[in-house]
Order: structure tokens, then C-alpha cells, then sequence
């Protein structure tokens, strides 16, 4: 496999794996929030074993959804970043957002429910953007490799 090609398949798992991790724990903190908004106490070792649960449990469904948005939002960003290349890295940043604030509001109209808890709100929501901005990062960082000729880590 060449390596541009490598580096890209990388950049992409390193971005929905980061996305994930800080999407499942910007989540489980939004409904921890909402609960103690009730009244509800949360000590630190619940707060602790719930982001964990939500980790091992909420985590891969997220994966499927950050994977499907970034797939199609990185070959548009990285074709428009073909014309515009001084703007790569805010292109990636701008595509992970959208594409993950997207996908939460299809699925929302879709079901006719909110499918993630802490997207009901504009904050919850734009958190989950900034997490997938976080990921557009990621990628760009790590397939700025391929762009530089690197050989490849399999090699």
C-alpha cells in the first residue's frame, strides 16, 4: 500500500478514535449535569464509573457515527484544501465539526428523537462540534504526513 495512503488511513482512525473518546466523555458530563441540575448528587467515583460505562458502551456507536461523518466530510475538505492549501488545517477543523453536529441532527429528525442526550441543547450540541473540531485537527495533523512524502509506518 503506498504510503499517502497509509498516513490518510491513520489520520482518519486517530481522528474518529480521539472524537470518540472526548465525544462519549463530553456526553456522559452533559447528562451527569443535567441529572445534578435536578438534584441529583453525583460524587466523583459515580461521575468516575459512569464515564467509564459510557466509554466501553456508548463509545462504538459514537465510533460509527464520527466514521460515517468523517469519511465524507475529510474527502470534501481535503479536495477544497487542493485549491486552498494555506487553509488545510481550518478546513479539517471546520469539516469534523460539521460533520459531527450533521449527523447528530439528521439522526435527531430522522427518529424524531434525540438518539444523544447531550445534543438536546445548542450547548450540548456545539460541545459535540468542538470534539469533532478536535478530530479534524487530529487529521490534518497526522495526513500532513502522507502530504510530506513520509514512507510509510509499515515499512
Amino acid at each position: 500500500m503506498r504510503p499517502r495512503i497509509v498516513w490518510t488511513l491513520i489520520a482518519l482512525l486517530a481522528a474518529i478514535l480521539t472524537t470518540t473518546v472526548l465525544g462519549s466523555v463530553t456526553q456522559t458530563q452533559f447528562n451527569l449535569a443535567a441529572l445534578q441540575s435536578l438534584g441529583t448528587p453525583i460524587p466523583l467515583s459515580i461521575r468516575a464509573a459512569t464515564t467509564w460505562q459510557d466509554l466501553t458502551g456508548f463509545a462504538p456507536s459514537l465510533a460509527g457515527i464520527t466514521a460515517g461523518g468523517f469519511v465524507a466530510a475529510f474527502v470534501v475538505s481535503g479536495l477544497l484544501a487542493r485549491g486552498l492549501p494555506s487553509l488545510r488545517m481550518p478546513l479539517h477543523l471546520v469539516a469534523g465539526a460539521t460533520a459531527l453536529i450533521t449527523a447528530f441532527v439528521v439522526m435527531n429528525h430522522l427518529f424524531g428523537i434525540t438518539a444523544v442526550a447531550a445534543t438536546r441543547s445548542l450547548a450540548g450540541l456545539l460541545a459535540m462540534g468542538l470534539c469533532g473540531a478536535v478530530g479534524g485537527w487530529v487529521f490534518g495533523r497526522v495526513s500532513a504526513r502522507a502530504r510530506s512524502g513520509a514512507s510509510s509506518p509499515t515499512a
